[in-house]
């Protein structure tokens, strides 16, 4: 879409404020100005619907769980025109729409985002929703775990949840980032459990032991960072950039993971859609791949003792 028409497309949805009545006038009116402009999505929702959905369920201040209650509800003037606003903004700004509401959601959990941070969306968080169930052997004891690239923050907060025992360290290289999950700590209220540590994966580290390590690091290609549709861009690049193949952190963490980890202890790394690549390296390591209700082959576990050499 080049710039005139998106400016086009702008005055149309301003214009439109005062014709579209229900939710339903603006659900069906966002979907297809969404498609027209050939948005990307990918944070949150995989299309044009449920990012409509999304977008006015959040400025109208409603559970963001179902729109359906509210397909009939009339809109007052002010609300027609907030909604106009973010509709308007999605397609102008081409920037996610966790971006444009402040907030991002995992399962039921709310954490607050912007663009000191990448937008959570990791199969790591809908395993822990999930409660780990199984993974791990009855009585074994999972008291001190680290959330390696914790971003957000927003695993090491599901950590908490799932392990009340617990102490998590939520470790990130990126200083504004770890400004944004010490906001999220905050607000769930588990300052007490959850320290947050400024350190290039394991550098700051050193000498410490956890049970359990989970990863959700950078692991997109340098070709790929290079190719991001606007969307994925306004992203800091360094929650996405992994190296030319994009493995390079993801063979630094198994390469130092065992150091960190208690006898016994496991790893937890999500890698995207690199698996082949990862067992083609390590011909030798028995990964588990966790799957989930989204995802196949996209989180491995190992134990300390599955670590390569």
């Amino acid at each position: 879409m080049t710039d005139e028409t998106a400016k086009n497309t702008a005055a149309d949805i301003r214009s439109a404020a005062a014709e579209l009545v229900t939710v339903r006038d603006w659900l069906r009116f966002a979907v297809s100005n969404f498609s027209a402009a050939g948005l990307v999505y990918g944070h949150g929702s995989t299309n044009a619907l449920d990012e409509a959905a999304y977008l006015i369920l959040a400025t109208l201040k409603l559970p963001i769980d179902a729109i359906d209650p509210w397909l009939d509800a009339r809109l007052t003037s002010a609300e027609r025109n907030q909604v106009a606003d973010i509709i308007t903004r999605r397609i102008e700004t081409r920037r996610p729409a966790s971006y444009l509401t402040g907030e991002a959601w995992i399962g039921p959990y709310r954490f607050h985002v912007d663009e000191r941070v990448i937008i959570p969306r990791s199969f790591i968080g809908e395993l822990l929703v999930g409660g780990f169930d199984g993974l791990f052997e009855a009585g074994q004891p999972v008291t001190r775990i680290l959330d390696l690239c914790t971003g957000s923050g927003c695993l090491a907060i599901l950590l908490a949840d799932s392990f009340a025992d617990a102490k998590i360290v939520g470790a990130d290289i990126s200083e504004r980032a770890l400004e944004v999950a010490e906001i999220n700590v905050a607000a769930h209220q588990l300052a007490d459990r959850v320290a947050l540590v400024r350190s290039d994966l394991f550098s700051a580290l050193q000498g410490e032991r956890f049970d359990l390590i989970i990863s959700n690091p950078p692991y997109v290609s340098s070709s790929s960072v290079a190719a991001f549709p606007s969307e994925y861009a306004a992203e800091p690049e360094l929650a996405h950039a992994g190296g030319e193949d994009g493995l390079s952190l993801v063979r630094r963490i198994l390469d130092e993971a065992g150091a960190h980890l208690t006898d016994g202890g496991t790893l937890v790394v999500e890698i995207g859609l690199r698996r082949e690549e990862l067992e083609a390296c390590y011909r030798d390591v028995a990964f588990q791949w966790l799957d989930t209700e989204l995802s196949e082959g996209e989180v491995f576990m190992l134990s300390k003792e599955q670590l390569p050499c």
